[in-house]
């Protein structure tokens, strides 16, 4: 196999400053697409995984970024999704393995097959060799495993909807988020502001539950009708029995008892925030009035698409502020303190 090299900002090893490197990119097969990557998104998993907070090791050096926004320069012998100047995405994952049930019905990110979901960054690829993600100037990628971007849609505000638009989308298309049900979303921040934006357009009544009321103002401006300080006790006790839907956005260790009082009954409490140690539940917060703690991953190539129609339909994209490569470790401190409103994207040209 050949490749071409391209730049690239990578972690060397764990826990370590990422850096400028040089990576290799499959020449073009004949359904590939090569991607000028125009914009690429820091999420917190970008920092989970090169830190290694999640125990599952990493092939260093990283080079993580699965919110990639950009535009076709180049297309294989056999593609034909794509032509050059197509405004394209790449979200968490790159492959899978076709077959299984789950892929043949479009929810190749809960593959079950021997291949499994291949992540953008940090994975293995079907011809053996580790995946690089999106903090790089190109990428190669299998014409099925694009997305369209609306035109609608800048292409730096469209980054994040790659993971932080789909990873609520999903959920609340699942649960059916819309007129007449009540969803609360835990956590203003990346996801979470997304969260509210697309439950306020599905037309959901639409309550934030935030540690503190110091982001009150973006809440209400994004879509919010009620904003409430999980800090303050009296919210538990005020709100217990409202909500058909709530979605836990936060990567912290939360009481998920508590939340789940605030569940109606037959209520759905979905998780999307990965927290680093386990979530104890206790039974009869759930079974006493048939409630449901559930899970949630991003979304297959079908319903991502589904996604960005949304929200080019809808006016809706992320709020953004434009860094260029050389701040990436910075704006990595940066989200850890929860100073970014509300997603940090990286202008490739800078890499």
């Amino acid at each position: 196999m050949t490749h071409t090299s391209v730049s690239a900002y990578a972690a060397p090893a764990p826990k370590a400053p990422l850096e400028r490197i040089t990576i290799p990119r499959r020449e073009l097969g004949a359904h590939d697409i090569l991607i000028e990557i125009k914009y690429a998104g820091i999420c917190h998993s970008d920092i989970h995984t090169v830190r290694g907070e999640w125990g599952d090791g990493g092939a260093f050096p990283i080079v993580p970024g699965h919110e990639i926004a950009g535009v076709v320069a180049e297309v294989g012998t056999e593609v034909t999704r794509y032509r050059a100047g197509d405004r394209v995405g790449v979200g968490c994952f790159v492959d899978s393995c076709r077959e299984c049930d789950n892929c043949r019905a479009g929810l190749q990110q809960y593959c079950t097959g021997e291949l499994g979901m291949v992540g953008t960054y940090n994975a293995t690829g079907r011809d053996g060799e580790t995946t690089h993600g999106g903090y790089s100037t190109h990428l190669v990628v299998d014409e099925n495993y694009a997305l369209r971007i609306p035109e609608s849609i800048p292409l730096d505000a469209a980054a994040p909807l790659l993971c932080a638009g789909i990873t609520l989308y999903s959920p609340l298309a699942h649960w059916k988020a819309g007129p007449g049900k009540k969803v609360a979303v835990v956590g203003l921040g990346g996801l979470g502001h997304m969260g509210v934006k697309i439950a306020a357009a599905m037309g959901a009544e639409v309550t934030v539950l935030s540690q503190s009321l110091r982001k009150k103002d973006d809440g209400l401006r994004l879509g919010a009708d009620h904003y409430h300080a999980t800090s303050a006790p009296a919210t538990f006790e005020a709100l217990a029995g409202t909500f058909d839907l709530i979605v836990n956005t936060v990567s912290a260790n939360l009481d998920l008892n508590a939340y789940l009082g605030l569940l109606r009954t037959g209520g759905t409490l979905v998780q999307v925030g990965a927290p680093e140690n386990p979530l104890p539940v206790a039974a009869f917060a759930l079974i006493s009035q048939r409630k449901s703690l559930a899970g949630s991953m991003i979304g297959g190539i079908p319903e991502t698409q589904e996604m960005l129609d949304f929200c080019g339909r809808h006016g809706l994209s992320a709020d953004i502020e434009v860094i260029s490569a050389d701040r990436i470790n910075e704006a990595y401190e940066r989200v850890l303190a929860s100073d970014v409103r509300y997603r940090f994207v990286i202008d490739a040209a800078t890499i």
